[in-house]
């Protein structure tokens, strides 16, 4: 079940996202595998401004989340992991799509991410989620500020891509 996430809930994300890092080393990014997730006061701001999402089991206890931001006045997936428990079942892409739910009530025309371009399970996975690469000169002004904090958070040892997926407003 995705639902909007909770203060209470907060604790749990960090968890996932360093599980769902360990990946990353099965590809050699050890650094990306071990980068620290957002400090609890920051996820807790997303909670509050009614940004983060949560998917649960049958317990509703989350096993996934996903962050977003407004950058540009388009919607952007700041972040999004799920538990390796709770992979290939559609999870991610429930995640996504309440997002772009979101997305299209509050106006925007668009979900955007960056994303590693070669990893299997970051540009090819939302590629067939509807995502398409934006090239480098037609990103906007705060999309290349993020793609600048990247790089110097060490994030640019493999090829990145910031990728656009439609969103139908319906405010």
């Amino acid at each position: 079940m995705i639902r909007a996430a909770r203060p209470d809930d907060v604790d749990v994300l960090p968890v996932i996202e360093r599980a769902a890092g360990v990946v990353f080393r099965e590809v050699g990014l050890t650094s990306i595998a071990e980068d620290e997730p957002l400090p609890a006061g920051e996820m807790l701001g997303y909670v509050r401004a009614g940004r983060a999402w949560v998917a649960t089991d049958e317990l509703d206890r989350p096993v996934a989340y996903l962050l977003l931001d407004v950058v540009d006045g388009t919607a952007h997936i700041e972040q999004v992991s799920v538990h390796p428990d709770h992979a290939r079942r559609g999870v991610g892409r429930a995640l996504i799509d309440a997002a772009a739910q979101w997305a299209g009530q509050h106006g925007s025309t668009a979900l955007t991410l960056t994303t590693f371009a070669d990893v299997p399970w970051n540009a090819p996975y939302y590629a067939r989620l509807g995502f398409t690469v934006i090239d480098e000169g037609s990103l906007t002004a705060g999309l290349r500020r993020i793609r600048e904090r990247e790089a110097t958070r060490g994030l640019e040892i493999w090829p990145r891509v910031v990728m656009r997926r439609p969103v139908t407003p319906r405010r």
